[in-house]
């Protein structure tokens, strides 16, 4: 088997990408320029490709999201602390943002004669986030079968096999991914700043999972 995973450079996408290799998948990773408030998360899926030895692909698409008010596309827009489940996590939201970047990788997938499209999105995602349902990836999976040649198919495993964040961490410590290459946090500074909703996201799956966390994070230090 072979395909295109998106490698957001997070924490989930880091795992899959190690769990396909491990497998013997020949993946190929592509990551996107959305005119996100840093590079961070693009400069880990740089450095988890090449700890995995994958073709990585960087495509410049600022100009997609430039009206979009999200605080992750608008540095007027203050990220927003706290757990996904405040309503002012909406701040987060990127309108479309999974359907145009699974969009593109299945365009590049057919014309390379690749087979899936891998997304790392998985059971635990927020309500918030409509491209991460589970009824979105079927509905994905169908639309991608009509616009191609039936060639090209979505597969989700997360989703699939009905894993969280916590039981993602679980599969990444077993199978030795490098998780701590993979950034989560919305701000881009030298550390997770340990506060925004996937940093805190982040904690709790290390915590539930049971696994010591490698991450860095800015509130832990001002805690000491």
């Amino acid at each position: 088997m072979n395909g295109i995973l998106l490698l957001s450079g997070g924490l989930d996408s880091c795992v899959l990408a190690s769990s396909l290799v491990n497998q013997g998948v020949e993946v190929v990773a592509l990551s996107f320029l959305y005119g996100q408030r840093h590079t961070k998360e693009v400069e880990a899926a740089d450095k988890i490709s090449k700890a995995l030895k994958i073709q990585h692909h960087i495509i410049d698409i600022w100009s997609v999201f430039t009206h979009t008010h999200s605080a992750l596309t608008d540095l007027g827009v203050k990220v927003p602390e706290g757990h996904y489940e405040d309503a002012s996590m909406r701040l987060t939201v990127v309108p479309c943002r999974n359907l145009v970047f699974a969009s593109i990788a299945s365009s590049m997938a057919e014309a390379m004669g690749l087979e899936c499209v891998f997304l790392a999105v998985h059971s635990g995602d927020h309500a918030i986030y409509p491209d991460c349902r589970p009824d979105f990836i079927e509905a994905l999976k169908h639309v991608v079968a009509l616009s191609g040649y039936g060639k090209v198919k979505v597969c989700a495993p997360f989703i699939e096999h009905g894993m969280n964040k916590a039981d993602i961490v679980m599969l990444g410590s077993r199978i030795g991914a490098p998780m701590g290459a993979s950034w989560s946090c919305y701000n881009g500074r030298a550390k997770h700043c340990g506060v925004c909703g996937t940093c805190v996201e982040r904690k709790e799956a290390f915590c539930n999972a049971g696994i010591e966390d490698p991450t860095k994070y800015e509130a832990h230090d001002a805690e000491h």
